[in-house]
């Protein structure tokens, strides 16, 4: 008897991988929620559109550790690192070299594949949970380095540097957070189709083959070793260009912003949206920017306290994150439709 068909007669649930029609939502979904967002910046305050920019930009970190994580079984705590590398160099381009701010994200982009790639190759001998301890390393560690004397010429050291908001071009009449807001769901939108497009190709069914099984993966010819390094690779150059992204938005970069909490907040929200399931990429966001807020509502003293029991809850009841509600609602629009 094999091992599987050991777990399946004492009666275990093998755990489900994401099928590839189920990483992204269906095309009128899809649509509804695209027009709720080109509308929602109408007829809100520039506050809200901020934390709607926030949104997309956290929603885009998620996605990326999702690719890593989710498409090809790597787990990462450093994508702050990432995030921070992208940031930086957005803030050192824009302020030092004068350099437009759209061209600094594919800039961000490559750098940050580059980083990606090359800390693959060392990780290439760990998996589970000493690839997790390795880039809590390097979460843990970047803030320092970016702290560095001879690295302060351009990053401003402690103190960090101040980032320009970029004008709406060619005279729009709309306010600076207003244009940013839709130059960020525009890059979001284009990144989203290309994840979606990458999981779909070649490579993205090699990297579910060495997520479900690598030593399976390797005998049916994946070269493991450069596929696992680029997974870091794309999902780091992704997570850089968030990182410019948030570095426009808020307008100021500072080591200490980066820390591992970020990183832990990063790898919360894939969790509660779901792992594998791209859309859940923005609920994960959501939760990780609304839910703190909720939290020191209800109570200031305890606010963190209330955010643990709030997230437990989540866990307990939903333990698959969004895509366990949306396969829920799907079950039941389809027997109301039926019915």
């Amino acid at each position: 008897m094999s091992a599987a068909e050991e777990v399946v007669a004492e009666g275990h649930e093998a755990v489900e991988a994401v099928p590839k029609r189920a990483m992204t939502l269906g095309t009128g979904t899809s649509l509804v929620v695209l027009a709720a967002l080109l509308i929602a910046p109408v007829f809100v305050k520039n506050f809200i559109i901020f934390q709607m920019t926030m949104l997309l930009i956290y929603g885009l970190a998620v996605l990326a550790l999702n690719i890593l994580t989710g498409g090809s079984g790597q787990f990462s705590l450093g994508q702050s690192a990432f995030y921070a590398v992208g940031a930086y160099t957005t803030a050192v381009l824009m302020e030092q070299f004068n350099v437009n701010y759209a061209l600094t994200l594919p800039i961000s982009g490559v750098v940050c594949f580059a980083f990606g790639f090359l800390f693959g190759q060392p990780a290439l001998r760990l998996s589970g949970v000493y690839l997790a301890l390795a880039t809590f390393a390097l979460a843990t560690a970047m803030p320092q380095l970016l702290k560095l004397n001879f690295l302060e010429h351009w990053t401003g050291g402690v103190q960090g540097l101040v980032v320009t908001k970029p004008d709406a071009p060619f005279g729009l009449p709309m306010s600076q957070d207003m244009w940013l807001y839709y130059f960020t769901l525009v890059v979001t939108l284009a990144i989203y189709i290309f994840s979606v497009n990458l999981l779909r190709s070649r490579s993205g069914r090699a990297f579910m083959a060495i997520r479900d099984n690598e030593i399976a993966a390797s005998a049916m010819g994946v070269d493991v070793a450069l596929y696992k390094t680029l997974a870091f690779g794309v999902s780091a150059a992704i997570t850089g260009i968030a990182g410019s992204l948030g570095a426009i938005a808020v307008q100021f970069v500072a080591p200490d912003s980066y820390t591992i909490t970020l990183a832990i907040s990063l790898f919360l929200g894939m969790v509660v949206g779901g792992v594998g399931w791209l859309p859940g990429s923005i609920v994960g966001a959501a939760f990780i920017i609304f839910v703190p807020n909720i939290a020191e509502g209800i109570s200031k003293g305890l606010s963190g306290a209330v955010f643990g029991v709030l997230l437990f809850l989540v866990i307990y009841l939903v333990p698959h994150g969004a895509r366990q509600v949306a396969i829920l609602g799907q079950q039941i629009a389809g027997k109301l439709r039926k019915s």
